[in-house]
């Protein structure tokens, strides 16, 4: 039984004043609006509805709070980067992020999923950039990995893991699909050494 199966949704905020307090531990999850981030925190939890995933990407646009257990948590940030949403709207999203990113205590890493067809978008990098900075591991999901071949998905993790050496920073990239559990055991394997879970299963 995976700890993730006992997430609970416990706060939305709209920014990190409305957290509640900065204790314990807890791994952020951010990517553009149509990464598949709701998806992949669903299927890591093995709940269907425990994100909420919508057909209009760009709806999630506070920051939602999950625990695991006490003092332990998954944050799933506002998605960014899409079209059709206000510009004023965009900048109070990035500087939401920024802050969130660059001041929260309890955070140990940060996942950034990106379309494995479009990784390393501008914001993405952006983000990547402020967590090297704040010397926070990373690491990069590339997510809808079922939409591609497996010689073209090889091709693509290949070309990121050398992209992602420019950062100079702690940064994994795993190539992943909440459609059929790619990745998935990568994905839990980082998450348990952030979260310290896998200390606890030895114990």
């Amino acid at each position: 039984m995976s700890h993730y199966s006992h997430a609970k949704f416990i706060i939305s905020a709209p920014d990190i004043r409305h957290l509640k307090d900065d204790e314990g531990v807890e791994v952020a999850f951010a990517g553009r609006s149509n990464a598949g981030k709701s998806s992949a925190l669903n299927r890591l939890t093995r709940q269907k509805n425990l994100a909420r995933t919508s057909k209009t990407p760009g709806r999630t646009q506070l920051i939602n709070v999950f625990e695991i257990e006490p003092g332990i948590r998954l944050v799933d940030l506002p998605g960014y980067g899409y079209a059709k949403v206000p510009l004023e709207m965009k900048q109070k999203w990035q500087r939401s992020l920024g802050e969130y990113l660059q001041v929260r205590k309890s955070l140990t890493g940060l996942v950034v999923l990106m379309d494995i067809r479009h990784p390393f978008k501008d914001l993405d990098q952006q983000l990547i950039h402020w967590a090297v900075e704040r010397e926070l591991p990373v690491l990069a999901l590339l997510t809808k990995a079922d939409k591609l071949k497996s010689g073209k998905r090889k091709g693509q993790l290949l070309m990121a893991r050398e992209a992602a050496l420019a950062f100079c920073g702690d940064v994994t990239v795993h190539a992943f699909s909440s459609l059929n559990g790619l990745g998935l055991d990568n994905m839990q394997n980082v998450l348990d050494m952030w979260l310290g879970l896998s200390k606890k299963q030895e114990e």
